[in-house]
């Protein structure tokens, strides 16, 4: 908690904090003596009409009434980590991107624009492939007003018959939670929030795991693509996006039949490796091939010279984030993938 109740209470932020990280508590019901209040702690990205909006460290916003304020404070700009390698936002949002390369890509100041697209099933126009490829990075200023740069990133994006995404970090020094704001008051809606973690690589490697299982190549074949799929046919930005990277390896598991039981991607990058596509059979469950899979990968990983780790997980996928809590995996930040309306 913030405050404490035995304390005084102030409000010591004003619209001049904006940018930085604060914490306030609200009077949200209740009579003289039955009061209840609600802490919020994040970056204060707005103060508009009597309104404030906070980005919390998720990629949630809240709006507190500035009638509602009993206390606020400006605290420290990001939390101190106890646990895993220490990193920069931008440091690991540019390995990020270099794991998933786009099939082409165009600078706008210190905006990328990246797509990999490819023709839809029965020929219902164009699909692309993973929103990492197909999206804004916006690290940096575009060298122009933002609604001008969003108008561009929607014509580049439209030419090539997608919709226009933009990613945006939040909850760490360097994100972008009044870019998150900005694009929210303009219409564009968040469909996907997922959470960036590191850890130590050596521990992962040291992990009593059947590693014997394993396969590991430098390319992936038709079987690997069916476990990744699940369905349907991958087009050829499936396969150039998968296959580049600083030091890409594939792992496999085998299994009855034609697709593997357990599958993996790793992209060794300097200090880096970052696990990806490690995807487990239902039927297979529960047996450790994801452990398996990741220790692999890891040994690999160490043997090129790498020394932490780096994963992304969508917030929602619970199995997962519980796997890798046992791994030693901490959240970085999070992420966002903002679409034009």
């Amino acid at each position: 908690m913030e405050f404490t109740t035995g304390g005084r209470l102030e409000v010591r932020v004003t619209p001049a904090d904006v940018g930085k990280r604060v914490s306030v508590r609200q009077l949200t019901s209740g009579g003289p003596g039955t009061e209840k209040f609600t802490d919020t702690v994040g970056v204060l990205t707005s103060w508009d009409s009597g309104v404030l909006l906070i980005t919390r460290r998720t990629g949630e916003r809240v709006r507190v009434p500035e009638a509602a304020l009993v206390a606020g404070k400006v605290v420290p700009a990001a939390l101190a980590r106890r646990r895993g390698p220490a990193a920069t936002f931008e440091e690991l949002a540019r390995a990020g991107a270099r794991a998933w390369q786009p099939v082409e890509s165009e600078r706008l100041g210190g905006w990328t624009l990246r797509a990999a697209a490819g023709p839809a099933p029965g020929g219902r126009g164009r699909v692309g492939f993973t929103r990492r490829a197909n999206s804004v990075l916006p690290l940096g200023d575009p060298g122009m007003e933002l609604d001008a740069a969003l108008t561009r990133a929607r014509q580049w994006y439209g030419v090539r018959g997608l919709p226009a995404y933009v990613q945006v970090a939040t909850g760490a020094a360097g994100t972008q939670e009044q870019l998150g704001a900005e694009l929210e008051r303009r219409g564009w809606r968040s469909e996907v929030t997922a959470e960036v973690r590191t850890g130590a690589l050596a521990p992962l490697g040291d992990r009593d795991a059947d590693v014997a299982r394993v396969r590991l190549d430098r390319a992936f074949d038709e079987s690997w693509l069916r476990r990744y799929q699940r369905t349907g046919t991958p087009g050829p930005q499936v396969r150039q996006v998968l296959g580049a990277g600083p030091s890409v390896w594939f792992a496999t598991v085998p299994g009855e039949g034609d697709v593997p039981a357990a599958i993996g991607r790793c992209v060794t990058d300097g200090r880096w490796a970052g696990f990806m596509a490690v995807e487990v059979g239902p039927e297979y469950r529960r047996r450790g091939l994801a452990g398996a899979v990741m220790t692999a990968l890891a040994r690999r990983a160490l043997e090129e010279g790498a020394s932490a780790a780096w994963l992304q997980v969508e917030t929602d996928n619970d199995p997962a984030r519980a796997l890798y809590d046992g791994m030693g995996f901490t959240v970085h930040h999070h992420y966002q993938h903002f679409r034009s309306p």
